[in-house]
């Protein structure tokens, strides 16, 4: 799978993993957002085989995704 097509499937589920967040009442996370927390924990190892990604995005849940927003704003990174 060419780097395009592997980015397009990335963002396309990360879209779709917002939309599921927004439907539950969580109205302004973007797909950016999402990625943004799932590739936290890409940081120490590298990036993981397609199908770890995949499974990592569909699998997030709210309270990790809410978690990972808390500690960003104590660090003081952008989230």
């Amino acid at each position: 799978m060419a780097d395009d097509e592997l980015n397009a499937v990335i963002e396309e589920l990360c879209t779709s993993k917002a939309e599921e967040f927004r439907l539950i009442g969580y109205e302004h996370v973007t797909g950016k957002d999402i990625w943004d927390c799932v590739s936290a924990g890409y940081a120490k190892t590298g990036q993981p085989e397609l199908h770890r990604m995949v499974n990592d995005i569909l699998s997030l849940k709210v309270t990790r995704f809410m978690n990972y927003l808390t500690l960003s704003a104590y660090k003081g990174t952008s989230f």
